[in-house]
């Protein structure tokens, strides 16, 4: 058996990632010019399917970056001349307000308990804030925040820019995008590909922001600033030569991803889930550490060990199986599972059935 990855990212590669690769090669996509047609074509296919499989409005840009990381600083700089409030559910999200402090934003921050999720009541933004950030899928501790609660708070606040973090939630997660102005990701996660390649997706309103704040003298950036990235992209050009083969693979997965239907992928997303919360809870020694079923993660699952956590670990590795420790602090008393597309039903109950089985 073939080594079986359902680490929370860098994870397993979409199933038909490896063709594409291989393809990809063949027909000389790692060396064609990033100025060239066979490149606009690639990052025009690219913006297509995106906006095809996670139903991204005709108006929104689909940019290129590095990493999501970078997209923290893209959008402070872009988007917030001043506040940004940032909604904090764990290690991920909390590094968005740093990135805010360390460039010279006033960043208010609502801090939660890890495992948890803020109610709505609890999420008060200040008039001045510009901007307020969201993670819909918090990788660190398991937690999924509420879509009911995101369009509340587009309904409470419509005139703040909101962001959300869409790290290991999409394409799963059905994110309404005329509730929000701007959503990133990175692709090591549930599109199952190399690390190496961010997605940006931005309206017209973070736009505007980005221009008026030019004009005023601000620094925006250097190279990716928001203005100039929507120009290259609207001629399916990028400011520097870019990840051609990442987004030439994405482009094809998110093909494939069409092909197989959507709704189907978060059904076969919801089965797992299922059966994964069974084990977990008929187990003796394990324990959800999200103790609200309504904010637990569908595609990251993070569970409690009553043992130190690479026992299992090193047991499921030894059946060429990988999952995730814990993270930071919480490293040996839990460990971490991904439920991405590309993760079948099968491998998922053989997961399960080998945790079942496993005692200390």
């Amino acid at each position: 058996m073939s080594e079986l990855f359902f680490t929370p990212g860098p994870s397993a590669l979409y199933f038909t990632a490896e063709e594409h690769i291989k393809t990809a090669i063949k027909k000389g996509v790692c060396s064609t010019s990033h100025r060239g047609q066979q490149f606009k074509d690639i990052y025009k296919e690219c913006q297509q399917n995106l906006k095809k499989v996670m139903a991204i409005p005709e108006d929104y840009h689909v940019l290129i970056t590095s990493s999501a990381n970078e997209a923290w600083e893209r959008i402070i700089e872009n988007c917030v001349e001043k506040e940004s409030y940032h909604v904090s559910m764990g290690a991920f999200s909390q590094r968005f307000a740093k990135i805010a402090t360390l460039l010279g934003r006033d960043a208010h921050e609502l801090i939660v308990e890890d495992g948890t999720v803020p109610d709505f009541d609890a999420i008060d933004v200040p008039k001045s804030v510009e901007l307020i950030t969201i993670c819909l899928n918090e990788s660190a501790c398991g937690t999924a925040f509420p879509l009911e609660t995101i369009n509340a708070i587009r309904e409470k606040y419509p005139d703040k820019l909101l962001a959300i973090d869409g790290v290991s939630g999409v394409p799963v997660i059905p994110i309404d995008f005329k509730n929000i102005d701007t959503l990133y990701f990175s692709v090591q996660k549930a599109f199952g590909l190399p690390a190496g390649l961010g997605i940006w997706i931005v309206n017209n309103r973070c736009l505007e922001k980005a221009k008026k704040m030019a004009a005023a003298g601000k620094i925006i950036g250097s190279y990716h600033r928001l203005p100039d990235m929507v120009e290259k992209a609207q001629v399916y050009q990028t400011a520097e030569t870019p990840n051609i083969l990442g987004i030439y693979t994405l482009a094809k997965v998110a093909s494939d991803m069409i092909e197989k239907g959507i709704l189907p992928i978060r059904r076969e997303i919801d089965y797992k889930s299922a059966i994964l919360n069974q084990v977990i809870e008929a187990h003796p020694q394990l324990h959800q550490f999200v103790k609200n079923e309504n904010h637990r993660s569908k595609t990251v699952k993070v569970i409690k060990t009553d043992f130190d956590s690479s026992l299992i670990i090193d047991f499921l590795k030894q059946k060429k199986i990988h999952i995730g420790t814990g993270y930071g602090a919480y490293k040996k008393e839990q460990v971490r599972i991904a439920n991405f597309p590309t993760h079948s039903k099968e491998q998922t109950e053989m997961l399960v059935d080998l945790i079942d089985a496993f005692r200390v």
